[in-house]
């Protein structure tokens, strides 16, 4: 799988579509890699399309080296700027940028922060508001931080996250180990501070005065109902404060989440993304348009 080194760690990313393409990159949520069930289905059916996909697994995701810095304010921003240098590395110019959930919050930074390697924004499941944002912070940071308190590092690479990145790829036990405990939590506490809702904040971690400088074609799908971690509100707030986006209905059932949160309960596998491919024909669509411009 190639693999590049960005900010001091490498990356791991792939491909697919022709070379003719439309660029896009694809960024999933979670702390999920590139091969997480449903993400994959969905960049071969845009490849189909006449899409050129970039899959990349995001530092502390998948087989990619963990990174840990306070470089960025948070770990959507640190992901974001990995995402626009890769861009850069592949030489593709402008890209449609894409993502779900957490996936939507690293696109949404990339085409503020990095505008001239982006050509157009097309995001799902954005997370917003009290619940989903400190859900978010209390899954991926503050277990990370109590473990370091009472066990130190060592007891850090135990957690199952980092079990599996190191299995994914064992450079990452002697990076995880050479990180001082009180620098860990540190940092951590630096990234937790994104997941607490702030007034001017409808994202975590993102000004809502920043959103201006989103210029680019936009295109959100609306949030389902009763999404309580990517709240229906939070995506009819992101359409008003990007100008001349536009706001579509999911292409999937109301409760798709819901339902994929309860398929995954009960059978132990993972299922949260498996609807993602029905976005296929919108982003084709989107990607066309793009381009037309």
């Amino acid at each position: 799988m190639p693999s590049v080194e960005i900010n001091g760690g490498r990356v791991v990313y792939e491909t697919l579509g022709g070379q003719d393409g439309i660029p896009l990159a694809l960024t999933p949520g979670g702390r999920f890699s590139k091969d997480f069930p449903g993400v994959r289905p969905l960049a071969e059916r845009l490849a189909e399309g006449g899409v050129k996909v970039l899959l990349w697994d995001r530092p502390n995701c998948g087989a990619s080296d963990v990174q840990f810095s306070d470089r960025w304010p948070s770990e959507s921003h640190m992901y974001a700027d990995t995402l626009q240098q890769l861009i850069k590395h592949l030489g593709w110019g402008p890209t449609v940028i894409a993502g779900g959930s957490g996936g939507a919050r690293v696109s949404i930074i990339t085409a503020i922060e990095y505008p001239e390697v982006t050509s157009g924004l097309f995001v799902w499941h954005i997370v917003g508001g009290v619940y989903s944002s400190f859900s978010l912070g209390c899954y991926y940071v503050m277990p990370n931080i109590t473990t370091a308190k009472r066990g130190g590092m060592e007891a850090v690479i135990e957690m199952p996250e980092w079990k599996e990145r190191i299995a994914q790829n064992p450079r990452n036990r002697e990076r995880l180990l050479s990180i001082p405990r009180e620098e860990f939590i540190r940092l951590m506490k630096l990234w937790l501070n994104a997941y607490v809702p702030k007034a001017g904040q409808t994202i975590p971690g993102v000004p809502d005065d920043d959103f201006d400088r989103i210029k680019v074609p936009t295109v959100i799908i609306r949030s389902g109902e009763n999404d309580d971690d990517h709240p229906k509100r939070t995506s009819f707030e992101v359409h008003a404060l990007i100008k001349g986006s536009r706001l579509v209905e999911p292409p999937w059932p109301e409760d798709a989440w819901e339902q994929a949160g309860v398929k995954t309960f009960q059978t132990g596998e993972p299922h949260t993304f498996d609807f993602w491919p029905l976005a296929a024909p919108l982003i084709i669509d989107f990607c066309r348009q793009v381009t037309a411009v």
